[in-house]
Protein backbone atom coordinates (compact mmCIF):
# COMPACT_ATOMS: atom_id res chain seq x y z
CA UNK A 1 0.00 0.00 0.00
CA UNK A 2 1.47 3.29 -0.82
CA UNK A 3 2.02 6.37 1.12
CA UNK A 4 -0.82 7.97 0.14
CA UNK A 5 -3.18 5.77 0.32
CA UNK A 6 -2.27 4.78 4.27
CA UNK A 7 -2.58 8.70 4.59
CA UNK A 8 -5.69 8.51 3.46
CA UNK A 9 -7.38 5.10 5.41
CA UNK A 10 -5.73 6.85 8.76
CA UNK A 11 -7.35 10.05 8.01
CA UNK A 12 -10.81 8.40 7.16
CA UNK A 13 -10.72 6.19 10.24
CA UNK A 14 -10.40 9.27 11.96
CA UNK A 15 -12.67 11.09 10.89
CA UNK A 16 -15.00 8.45 11.65
CA UNK A 17 -14.08 7.22 15.15
CA UNK A 18 -15.21 11.71 15.71
CA UNK A 19 -18.26 11.25 13.57
CA UNK A 20 -19.74 8.64 15.37
CA UNK A 21 -20.00 10.36 18.41
CA UNK A 22 -21.93 13.01 16.95
CA UNK A 23 -24.74 10.82 15.97
CA UNK A 24 -27.01 11.85 19.22
CA UNK A 25 -29.44 8.67 19.35
CA UNK A 26 -27.05 5.56 19.19
CA UNK A 27 -22.90 5.13 19.42
CA UNK A 28 -21.73 2.33 17.55
CA UNK A 29 -17.95 1.46 19.27
CA UNK A 30 -14.89 -0.49 17.76
CA UNK A 31 -14.81 -4.20 18.25
CA UNK A 32 -13.04 -4.14 21.85
CA UNK A 33 -9.27 -5.74 22.02
CA UNK A 34 -9.79 -8.69 23.95
CA UNK A 35 -5.76 -9.37 24.23
CA UNK A 36 -2.90 -8.09 25.27
CA UNK A 37 -2.61 -5.28 28.32
CA UNK A 38 -0.23 -5.51 31.07
CA UNK A 39 -0.41 -8.44 32.84
CA UNK A 40 -2.58 -9.27 35.65
CA UNK A 41 0.20 -9.34 38.77
CA UNK A 42 1.54 -5.67 37.30
CA UNK A 43 -1.74 -4.03 36.70
CA UNK A 44 -2.85 -5.69 40.73
CA UNK A 45 0.73 -3.83 41.91
CA UNK A 46 -0.21 -0.31 39.86
CA UNK A 47 -3.80 0.06 41.01
CA UNK A 48 -4.61 3.20 42.82
CA UNK A 49 -7.17 5.84 43.29
CA UNK A 50 -6.95 9.16 41.49
CA UNK A 51 -8.61 12.62 41.93
CA UNK A 52 -6.73 14.72 39.32
CA UNK A 53 -7.81 14.63 35.78
CA UNK A 54 -6.51 15.82 32.90
CA UNK A 55 -9.50 17.07 30.74
CA UNK A 56 -8.55 15.06 27.24
CA UNK A 57 -11.24 13.06 26.28
CA UNK A 58 -11.03 9.44 25.88
CA UNK A 59 -11.14 8.33 22.12
CA UNK A 60 -13.62 5.09 21.30
CA UNK A 61 -11.34 2.89 20.97
CA UNK A 62 -10.19 3.15 24.28
CA UNK A 63 -13.85 3.94 26.05
CA UNK A 64 -14.55 0.79 23.59
CA UNK A 65 -12.35 -1.70 25.23
CA UNK A 66 -13.18 0.38 29.41
CA UNK A 67 -16.63 -0.96 28.97
CA UNK A 68 -15.89 -4.08 27.74
CA UNK A 69 -13.73 -4.52 30.44
CA UNK A 70 -15.84 -3.51 33.00
CA UNK A 71 -19.13 -5.53 32.04
CA UNK A 72 -19.04 -6.74 28.51
CA UNK A 73 -19.77 -9.83 26.93
CA UNK A 74 -17.30 -12.23 27.14
CA UNK A 75 -19.43 -15.36 26.41
CA UNK A 76 -21.35 -14.58 23.47
CA UNK A 77 -23.27 -18.04 23.53
CA UNK A 78 -24.69 -17.78 27.05
CA UNK A 79 -24.44 -13.17 27.18
CA UNK A 80 -22.26 -14.04 30.07
CA UNK A 81 -20.23 -10.96 31.43
CA UNK A 82 -16.95 -10.05 32.63
CA UNK A 83 -18.21 -9.25 35.94
CA UNK A 84 -19.91 -11.66 38.20
CA UNK A 85 -23.50 -11.46 38.95
CA UNK A 86 -25.52 -12.63 41.94
CA UNK A 87 -27.95 -15.03 40.45
CA UNK A 88 -27.14 -13.96 37.11
CA UNK A 89 -29.70 -10.97 37.44
CA UNK A 90 -27.58 -8.87 35.31
CA UNK A 91 -29.18 -5.76 37.50
CA UNK A 92 -26.54 -3.07 37.23
CA UNK A 93 -26.32 -0.65 34.12
CA UNK A 94 -24.21 1.53 33.34
CA UNK A 95 -24.47 5.16 31.84
CA UNK A 96 -21.59 6.83 30.34
CA UNK A 97 -21.67 10.54 31.32
CA UNK A 98 -19.56 13.48 29.14
CA UNK A 99 -19.89 16.44 28.07
CA UNK A 100 -22.20 15.68 25.66
CA UNK A 101 -24.89 13.91 27.37
CA UNK A 102 -25.39 10.67 29.12
CA UNK A 103 -25.70 7.27 27.58
CA UNK A 104 -26.51 3.90 28.39
CA UNK A 105 -23.89 1.01 27.90
CA UNK A 106 -26.12 -1.81 25.90
CA UNK A 107 -23.43 -4.77 26.42
CA UNK A 108 -25.32 -7.14 24.09
CA UNK A 109 -25.00 -4.67 21.22
CA UNK A 110 -21.83 -2.91 22.41
CA UNK A 111 -22.84 0.31 21.64
CA UNK A 112 -23.98 3.53 23.41
CA UNK A 113 -27.82 4.45 23.64
CA UNK A 114 -28.64 8.29 23.80
CA UNK A 115 -30.42 9.01 27.14
CA UNK A 116 -30.39 12.98 27.31
CA UNK A 117 -28.12 15.42 25.92
CA UNK A 118 -26.26 17.69 27.65
CA UNK A 119 -23.45 18.94 30.30
CA UNK A 120 -24.84 16.54 33.47
CA UNK A 121 -20.88 16.17 34.89
CA UNK A 122 -21.31 18.29 37.29
CA UNK A 123 -24.70 16.30 38.74
CA UNK A 124 -22.69 12.94 39.36
CA UNK A 125 -21.33 13.68 42.30
CA UNK A 126 -20.11 16.18 45.33
CA UNK A 127 -16.36 16.18 44.67
CA UNK A 128 -14.83 19.67 42.53
CA UNK A 129 -13.10 17.40 39.70
CA UNK A 130 -16.31 15.34 38.61
CA UNK A 131 -17.78 18.54 36.88
CA UNK A 132 -14.24 18.65 34.25
CA UNK A 133 -13.26 15.18 34.42
CA UNK A 134 -13.67 13.52 30.68
CA UNK A 135 -15.66 10.56 32.07
CA UNK A 136 -17.98 9.56 34.62
CA UNK A 137 -19.62 6.05 34.95
CA UNK A 138 -23.03 5.61 36.50
CA UNK A 139 -23.89 2.39 37.86
CA UNK A 140 -27.90 1.74 38.35
CA UNK A 141 -29.07 -1.10 39.28
CA UNK A 142 -32.45 -2.18 37.62
CA UNK A 143 -34.88 -3.80 41.08
CA UNK A 144 -37.51 -5.77 38.20
CA UNK A 145 -34.47 -7.83 37.59
CA UNK A 146 -34.41 -9.31 40.88
CA UNK A 147 -37.02 -10.88 41.84
CA UNK A 148 -39.27 -10.77 45.05
CA UNK A 149 -36.42 -10.20 46.81
CA UNK A 150 -37.06 -7.53 49.79
CA UNK A 151 -35.53 -3.95 49.25
CA UNK A 152 -32.67 -4.10 51.62
CA UNK A 153 -31.07 -7.44 49.88
CA UNK A 154 -31.97 -5.60 46.37
CA UNK A 155 -29.58 -3.14 47.60
CA UNK A 156 -27.22 -5.08 49.08
CA UNK A 157 -26.40 -7.45 46.06
CA UNK A 158 -26.61 -4.50 43.49
CA UNK A 159 -23.53 -2.60 45.24
CA UNK A 160 -21.93 -6.12 45.83
CA UNK A 161 -22.37 -6.06 41.61
CA UNK A 162 -21.66 -2.59 40.93
CA UNK A 163 -18.34 -3.61 43.00
CA UNK A 164 -17.01 -6.23 41.00
CA UNK A 165 -17.66 -3.92 37.67
CA UNK A 166 -15.87 -0.92 39.52
CA UNK A 167 -12.86 -3.76 40.11
CA UNK A 168 -12.95 -4.33 36.14
CA UNK A 169 -12.49 -0.71 35.54
CA UNK A 170 -9.61 -0.17 38.55
CA UNK A 171 -7.92 -3.10 37.05
CA UNK A 172 -8.23 -1.24 33.14
CA UNK A 173 -7.06 1.55 34.04
CA UNK A 174 -3.95 0.60 35.90
CA UNK A 175 -3.11 -1.54 32.75
CA UNK A 176 -3.89 1.31 30.07
CA UNK A 177 -2.31 4.27 32.36
CA UNK A 178 -5.64 5.94 33.32
CA UNK A 179 -6.90 7.14 36.53
CA UNK A 180 -10.11 6.76 38.35
CA UNK A 181 -11.58 6.95 41.50
CA UNK A 182 -15.06 5.37 42.50
CA UNK A 183 -17.23 7.56 44.38
CA UNK A 184 -20.20 7.18 46.64
CA UNK A 185 -20.73 10.69 47.51
CA UNK A 186 -23.28 11.00 45.26
CA UNK A 187 -26.35 12.77 45.63
CA UNK A 188 -28.39 9.81 44.17
CA UNK A 189 -32.14 11.11 43.95
CA UNK A 190 -30.95 14.57 42.16
CA UNK A 191 -28.78 12.39 40.24
CA UNK A 192 -32.52 10.14 39.27
CA UNK A 193 -34.12 13.34 38.76
CA UNK A 194 -31.51 14.63 35.94
CA UNK A 195 -31.29 10.90 34.76
CA UNK A 196 -35.10 10.54 35.02
CA UNK A 197 -35.41 6.89 36.08
CA UNK A 198 -38.11 5.49 36.75
CA UNK A 199 -38.80 4.11 40.16
CA UNK A 200 -37.60 0.42 39.91
CA UNK A 201 -33.89 1.66 39.07
CA UNK A 202 -31.39 3.14 41.64
CA UNK A 203 -28.25 4.99 41.57
CA UNK A 204 -25.88 2.76 43.18
CA UNK A 205 -22.13 4.63 42.79
CA UNK A 206 -20.23 6.86 40.07
CA UNK A 207 -16.56 6.19 39.11
CA UNK A 208 -14.88 8.39 37.11
CA UNK A 209 -12.16 7.75 34.49
CA UNK A 210 -9.57 10.20 32.69
CA UNK A 211 -6.14 10.61 32.17
CA UNK A 212 -4.02 11.79 34.90
CA UNK A 213 -2.67 15.16 35.42
CA UNK A 214 1.00 14.92 35.17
Amino acid sequence: MNTKRVFFLSFFLLAMNCLTFSQDDVVILPAPQKTGGMPLMDALSNRKTSRDFFPKELDLETLSNLLWAANGINRPGDGLKTAPSAVNWQEIEIYVCIEKGIYLYNASEHRLELLILGDFREATGAQPFVKDAPLNLIYVADFTRMGDRADDVKHWYSAADAAFIIQNVYLFCASEGLGTVVRGSVTKDRLRDVMKLPEHKHVVFAQTVGYPEE
